[in-house]
């Protein structure tokens, strides 16, 4: 079983920066892809960004691409979500999730563990 522990959101000004983090346990990390999804009250959970076993390999939803860069550290067992020139409509619940299968999923059905979200507002 994967624990996953999401931190770092908060209330931002548009425009502003924020990086989430989540830590994962009860696996080896480097065997696991992961990926941010979002859930802005009365919408669907929808992908954000996904990156592969090894780094190598990312993806991004078409709304976040060249504002938000998703990273991992293997070592540190942790994946983070860089956000930057932050929008309204960016105020989401944001999630964090693990699969063991191979490449970068985009698809939420792909993922097998899920943490308890971390809250993001972003005033205009």
């Amino acid at each position: 079983q994967v624990q996953l522990v999401e931190s770092g959101g908060g209330l931002v000004q548009a425009g502003g920066s924020l990086r989430l983090s989540c830590a994962a346990s009860g696996r080896t990390f480097s065997t696991l892809a992961m990926g941010w999804f979002r859930q802005a009250p009365g919408k669907e959970r929808e992908f954000v960004a996904g990156i592969s076993w090894s780094g190598r390999t990312t993806a991004y939803a078409d709304s976040v691409k060249g504002r938000f860069t998703i990273s991992r550290d293997n070592a540190k067992n942790t994946v983070y979500l860089q956000m930057n020139s932050l929008k309204a409509e960016d105020t989401a619940v944001y999630y964090c999730a693990a699969t063991g299968k191979q490449g970068v999923r985009t698809k939420r059905a792909d993922y097998d563990y899920w943490g308890q979200g971390t809250q993001v507002t972003v005033s205009s």
